[in-house]
């Protein structure tokens, strides 16, 4: 049995318009949105022990951010398959993953977060930034994950955490 956990990159600024959308970085409420749910992590005793996250300075804050209030010591990875990725291209990141890794979490963005969430679990979703999802997978091999074969364990936004 696998563990995906799905996390939307926290708000981002758009403070500065010369920015390219993949340097914008975490806002006021991104910073205090990634808190609250690192804090709810470290709390529920969901540990993963893989990290892989986009590259684009908000999901690069977002993943470093959530590890500091978590507390977990996961391996943290970036990928620039994430970025701006189709439901298939975060297949195939999921597919390569090691099978000694029970619980792995993708750091990422929409809409691949809720689309790969919406086809792993047959379910839809609403993600928005800071969302954190938990989907269990009857694989023993990550390159075994399936469209549908995915049960939707936790879908949890910040404000539905409060401070």
């Amino acid at each position: 049995m696998k563990t995906l956990l799905l996390l939307r990159h926290a708000k981002s600024s758009w403070a500065d318009a010369s920015l390219k959308d993949f340097d914008r970085s975490l806002n006021k409420r991104g910073l205090k949105d990634i808190k609250t749910v690192g804090k709810f992590i470290r709390s529920s005793g969901i540990c993963p022990e893989l990290i892989i996250s986009s590259p684009a300075e908000r999901a690069r804050q977002t993943a470093e951010l959530f590890l500091k209030w978590s507390g977990l010591k996961a391996e943290l990875r970036f990928d620039e398959r994430i970025y701006e990725a189709s439901v298939g291209r975060l297949l195939e990141v999921i597919a390569h993953v090691e099978d000694s890794c029970e619980t792995v979490m993708l750091v990422g963005h929409n809409p691949g977060m809720e689309d790969l969430y919406s086809i792993l679990t047959g379910e839809m979703a609403h993600m928005p930034t800071a969302t954190l999802a938990s989907i269990e997978l009857p694989v023993d091999k990550w390159s075994k994950v399936r469209a549908r074969g995915g049960r939707s364990k936790l879908l949890i936004a910040p404000k539905e955490l409060g401070d």
